[in-house]
């Protein structure tokens, strides 16, 4: 069986003077959205506020977890989840997605302070290892590369 393979450009954002975050950019049905790429996160993750207006629901529109989420800056968060049909990054379509919901305004605070417009999320290791992803890091090559089978 043929591996169909999708190579997804990213973005290599300058944090500081010596650093860079990846962003890749996508969409749920027909708002862009703005991940970062962050290996070490388990889950797939999205900001509540940003998510709640793209999905067009309450606050409140989002299902309790029961695990606290560490990380992001953060000792112990509260979370929700939340079911995604209809990602899209690149050329790839992903739907029954579960995924973390998270307050991240302090995230996109930091960002706003260095002149950044911020992330909508995180594309986690939960896509990463369902897609055997593999990240170039060689400009002018900077890219995500999916493979499925």
């Amino acid at each position: 069986m043929k591996k169909n393979t999708y190579k997804i450009p990213l973005q290599l954002v300058p944090i500081e003077s010596d650093g860079y975050h990846l962003m890749v950019e996508g969409k749920i049905s027909r708002h862009k959205i703005r991940l970062l790429v962050d290996t070490g996160a388990s889950k797939t993750v999205f900001d509540k506020t940003r998510l709640a207006k793209i999905l067009k629901v309450g606050q409140d529109g989002f299902e309790s977890s029961e695990h606290l989420s560490t990380g992001l800056g953060v000792n112990n968060m509260a979370s929700e989840i939340t079911t995604l049909n209809g990602l899209k990054i690149g050329d790839i379509k992903i739907n029954d997605l579960p995924v973390v919901v998270l307050d991240l305004s302090h995230v996109n605070y930091s960002y706003k302070m260095i002149g950044d417009k911020g992330i909508d999320g995180v594309l986690g290791s939960d896509l990463l290892v369902l897609f055997f992803a593999v990240i170039q890091f060689h400009p002018p090559m900077l890219k995500l590369t999916f493979y499925d089978e």
